[in-house]
């Protein structure tokens, strides 16, 4: 047999440093690191950098 992948896909909340409290989910790997990035919030109307937050429910 196969030897199963351990990888899972989990949901990721992603928290502007902006400090507007906006946020974006998305889906990664369980494996990968944390993400971060560049998006758009909608708030102060400009791209900014959003990283992973605990939490993905």
């Amino acid at each position: 047999m196969a030897a199963k992948s351990k990888a899972r896909v989990v949901i990721a909340r992603l928290l502007s440093t902006a400090g507007t409290g906006y946020m974006y989910t998305t889906r990664r790997l369980r494996i990968a690191d944390k993400l971060a990035l560049m998006k758009y919030d909608p708030v102060v109307k400009r791209h900014v950098l959003f990283r992973e937050t605990k939490g993905g429910k």
